[in-house]
């Protein structure tokens, strides 16, 4: 399938290029009601690569089953084969990181950081609690709407701990115990979440390194300082939960729920407990082959160091850790 030969895939009228990736290509699209998708389309590279394709039939079946307010709303998709693609929410102003690349110091207004985090915060309980982790947290995976809301997207790397799956992960963000070779975990996604804590509310991310070896050492040996230094407005406890949750030992880290609290008392508001839907998401849908239509399209189913390169661990001879993937 290429841009070239086709204009409609599945009943979506295919617009302009909103990004290109070493997996897939995503394009604006408009279903049959006139509203605005973003459409990610397989290279034909990666349907002949098994993992690769793999991989992504994995991000359209978990994102067509999460159903979550900040998690990416997926519509419709297949998973596999020629036909395979993935229609989403779009977002006008694109991942998080190309935002960041807007703003001058790359820093954001505190009440804008702290809903960002609190939102994300929220999207990793919800996934912890389904027994599930997202292994690849960072900027470029991040998704904000007008009204500053923000959603966790890209699944692909997303499994459940009780089926194991590929550990992975963006070295910038990645946890001491997945550089040891260790097995992802909520807490390993709670340490993501604490480098973002660093970097939408002091501007940079804690730990700097050139290449994979210097971040390695980094987070395993080095410790930030304590944020309310960096940014005198985050309050004490946010400041002690964010260095908790950058702990080298996972059991020493907060969980998601704790940190998204914390957040939100920041924000001025009362937490509330997380009310979660069970709708059959513990266990991925096997029926991978054919288009799947949810939400309003039919019914429901029961982005310093290299700076912004994309790295991902594998545990495969031979990986790049700076080598760019979508």
């Amino acid at each position: 399938m290429t841009e070239s030969n086709t204009r409609t895939i599945s009943g979506y009228t295919l617009n302009r290029t909103l990004g290109r990736g070493n997996t897939s290509l995503v394009r604006l699209a408009v279903d049959r009601d006139g509203e605005q998708v973003a459409l990610k389309i397989p290279h034909e590279e990666t349907l002949g690569n098994q993992e690769a394709a793999e991989r992504f039939g994995n991000e359209v079946r978990l994102t067509l089953q999460f159903r979550h307010p900040h998690v990416v709303r997926g519509y419709a998709g297949t998973a596999f084969g020629p036909g395979a693609f993935l229609a989403i929410r779009y977002y006008p102003d694109g991942a998080l990181n190309e935002q960041l690349a807007r703003i001058p110091g790359r820093t954001l207004p505190i009440k804008e950081g702290l809903r960002i985090l609190a939102d994300l915060a929220s999207a990793l309980a919800y996934l912890h609690h389904l027994g599930a982790v997202h292994q690849d947290l960072k900027t470029h995976n991040v998704y904000v709407d007008p009204q500053g809301r923000a959603a966790l997207g890209d699944l692909g790397n997303t499994y459940f701990v009780a089926q194991g799956g590929q550990v992975s992960g963006s070295p910038y963000y990645m946890a001491p115990e997945i550089y040891h070779g260790e097995s992802s975990s909520a807490a390993s996604d709670v340490y993501s979440l604490g480098i973002l804590m660093y970097e939408l509310l002091s501007g940079d991310r804690p730990y700097q390194g050139n290449s994979y070896e210097e971040l390695m050492v980094a987070h395993m040996t080095r410790f930030p300082a304590p944020l309310t230094h960096l940014n005198p407005a985050v309050s004490r406890p946010l400041s002690r939960l964010a260095e908790q949750a950058l702990a080298k030992r996972p059991g020493e880290r907060p969980r998601a729920d704790a940190i998204r609290r914390a957040l939100l008392s920041d924000l001025g508001e009362t937490p509330q407990d997380e009310v979660y839907e069970e709708n059959k998401t513990s266990q991925p849908t096997q029926d991978v082959g054919r288009t799947t239509l949810v939400g309003r399209h039919g019914p429901s189913q029961p982005r310093s160091a290299p700076a912004e390169a994309k790295p991902e661990a594998q545990s495969s001879a031979g990986w790049n850790p700076f080598k760019r993937r979508k």
